[in-house]
């Protein structure tokens, strides 16, 4: 029987952070930026989980996920190897990514927020601006210069205007995203802004740039399930409106978007989600 879904390359990119590169020619071939797959790393106990695609090749058939362990899911699936196979990958899902410069619409000055690993999802839409004519900045941040992903593919793209920022000035400046982000929103260089990271994160960007009126897109990453819209756990309010950000985002207008909300559901299900990975923690160091 021939195995599906195999893991092709895998690659730890800092401690916590790992790279992968699953066989999967249908979504390759689909996928738009800002789309996403749920996966499955257990068919019997475990649980599906959305993760963005960071790139993909047509010719080998191939997708690329980066992805931070930060649970018992994601923790097993740090532990598969090159040749192991995932029970189902599925996608792609949700809206595509509205690139300026397309359907009529001029290009223009686009400013890209990537935090931590929301840098590995910027990456695609990042490419698309720049295919489409736009001016592209990139202010990538983290906590410090070990945490930085797909920097020389972000370098490639932006160039001069690839902005680092980091927590403790081991690289770039020391501070926040926020910080060149006003500033160049005080220049009157930016007709939009794309924000992908921590949501707190996210919050503060449109809080930045919201005082100059300058268009901000955020893509959430709230708790999912099935991706189609029926589980209702990735439910958020926008504008006043609830949405479901697998089927009606992920990404939505960062001025509309109720943070504080957001970020009160997120964290209904810390308790478990903590017990979950000190099980796993204790399940992995007997093996």
């Amino acid at each position: 029987m021939q195995l599906m879904n195999r893991i092709i390359s895998k690659k730890q990119l800092s401690e916590n952070v790992f790279r992968m590169e699953i066989e999967a020619p249908l979504i390759a071939g689909e996928r738009k930026p800002g789309q996403f797959i749920i996966l499955m790393v257990d068919e019997e106990l475990g649980e599906r989980i959305p993760l963005t695609i960071a790139d993909a090749d047509t010719g080998r058939g191939t997708i690329t996920i980066i992805f931070q362990t930060v649970g018992a899911t994601t923790m097993k699936l740090a532990r598969k190897e090159v040749g192991d196979s995932l029970p189902a990958v599925l996608g792609p899902l949700g809206r595509p990514t509205s690139i300026r410069g397309l359907n009529g619409e001029k290009p223009g000055r686009v400013v890209c927020v990537g935090g931590g690993i929301g840098v590995a999802p910027m990456h695609p839409i990042a490419q698309a601006l720049k295919a489409a004519g736009n001016e592209v900045t990139i202010i990538m941040g983290a906590r410090n210069v070990g945490l930085f992903v797909m920097k020389e593919e972000m370098e490639k793209i932006a160039g001069d205007r690839l902005i680092l920022v980091t927590d403790d000035g081991s690289s770039g400046r020391k501070g926040l995203v926020t910080d060149p982000l006003k500033e160049l929103c005080e220049a009157g260089a930016v007709d939009e802004v794309i924000a992908i990271g921590p949501p707190i994160m996210m919050k503060f960007c449109a809080l930045a740039t919201k005082p100059y009126g300058v268009k901000t897109v955020a893509s959430l990453n709230t708790i999912m399930i099935d991706g189609t819209g029926m589980c209702g756990g990735c439910r958020v309010s926008v504008g006043g409106k609830t949405k479901f950000v697998c089927v009606d985002g992920p990404e939505f207008d960062a001025h509309e978007v109720d943070w504080d909300l957001m970020l009160k559901r997120m964290g209904a299900f810390k308790p478990q989600e903590s017990a979950a990975r000190e099980h796993a923690c204790n399940l992995f160091k007997g093996i």
